[in-house]
């Protein structure tokens, strides 16, 4: 696979937490990340939260982390955890898990 076109490319991971599943989180994550073209995927976790992988323009995945901290409509977001990584390459679509 090529990787032209990721140079300067950014990975960030996020972890929601508070009313964030039944609320068309993923869905609506997964609107978002494809309408800035972003690669990555978003799941439900176990313990109630939402994570998600973003990766794809600096620009677009800080205004991807921003929008996680609001969520969609009927969310309740009462956390967002980043967590910055060195980006991968490894993703050609945003998928909801």
């Amino acid at each position: 696979m090529q990787s032209e076109g990721n140079e300067g490319a950014q990975r960030a991971r996020v972890r929601v937490s508070g009313r964030v599943q039944g609320v068309f989180f993923r869905d609506s994550t997964r609107e978002k990340a494809e309408s800035l073209r972003l690669t990555g995927w978003v799941e439900n976790l176990p313990d109630g939260r939402v994570e998600a992988v973003f990766e794809g323009p600096p620009d677009k995945v800080r205004e991807m982390v921003e929008w996680c901290e609001a969520g969609p409509p009927h969310a309740e977001v009462e956390d967002v955890e980043t967590n910055h990584e060195p980006p991968e390459n490894d993703l050609s679509a945003f998928e909801v898990r």
